[in-house]
């Protein structure tokens, strides 16, 4: 393949041409990774604004897709409920944090192609996971550890703290807020997810929607968000808590404010990725 001088670094001239869908994917060569810009805590309204904008723009699409994981939380509620583990109720929907960037995917490429004025569809969003399947799958490999990773921990606190078993959803709430181990527990368990969730946000802000829009390699898709994190940590962490605070409105309306929560998230993430990255 020939090689073009890149508009995303002035020294690299070593890049191949950037490519979208059934090209070949480039990479970085010889690990350069793109331009990364620095962004204000004002930009971060921007974001949100825009991805609302991206939200009107086709609400029956975003708002449907959506309504797809309200359903699927539905689903493995009742699950739970069957096999009498609904005290994973609540890790589950932190867990959720942690793989949200995933769930989005379909919403970067409908806002893509809202950028583009392209046409989009349900169809289309939902097509996205199949179009970057083996640069996803990676990636959604190592949040799908994260995940699992934080559930264990979970089962763990509640056992060191509830004599070998998260209390009974009779008594959850009580136990959790005023029981007398109940400020270390939350003290433990909220350390424990922040270290998960910090990682989790740094490899995937911006990796996930780089794929959609220039079907890089996972590997450098995740350095580059890592590194756009670091360059705006403080912007960035602003942000993440935007997204955590957004999210859990949405759960705590019984799920049913997902349906909109996670669109607007997840268009205003493509927004901040276009921001960020050159």
């Amino acid at each position: 393949m020939a090689t073009h001088p890149s508009p995303l670094h002035p020294e690299a001239g070593k890049y191949t041409q950037p490519a979208h869908h059934n090209d070949a994917p480039y990479w970085f060569a010889g690990g350069v990774a793109p331009v990364i810009r620095s962004v204000s805590v004002d930009d971060t309204t921007r974001w949100l604004v825009r991805g609302w904008n991206d939200l009107l723009a086709a609400p029956t699409v975003s708002l449907t897709y959506g309504a797809i994981f309200v359903v699927v939380a539905y689903l493995i509620v009742f699950g739970l409920a069957q096999i009498g583990m609904t005290s994973l109720i609540l890790p589950l929907m932190a867990g959720f944090m942690l793989i949200g960037p995933l769930a989005a995917v379909g919403l970067y490429e409908v806002s893509r192609r809202h950028a583009q004025r392209q046409p989009v569809s349900l169809s289309i969003a939902l097509a996205a996971f199949t179009r970057y399947s083996s640069q996803l799958l990676v990636i959604g490999m190592a949040l799908m550890l994260m995940l699992m990773l934080w559930v264990v921990t979970a089962m763990y606190i509640f056992a060191i703290f509830y004599n070998g078993a998260p209390p009974s959803m009779d008594t959850f709430v009580s136990d959790i807020l005023v029981a007398p181990q109940a400020p270390l527990f939350l003290l433990v368990g909220t350390a424990a997810g922040g270290v998960l969730a910090t990682i989790v946000f740094a490899i995937s802000a911006v990796s996930l929607p780089m794929v959609v829009d220039r079907g890089v390699a996972p590997v450098h898709a995740m350095a580059t968000s890592v590194l756009a994190v670091r360059r705006n940590w403080k912007v960035m962490t602003g942000w993440a808590a935007m997204i955590v605070l957004i999210t859990a409105v949405g759960m705590l309306t019984f799920f049913i404010g997902l349906a909109l929560a996670l669109p607007l998230v997840g268009h205003a993430s493509w927004h901040a990725y276009k921001a960020i990255v050159d």
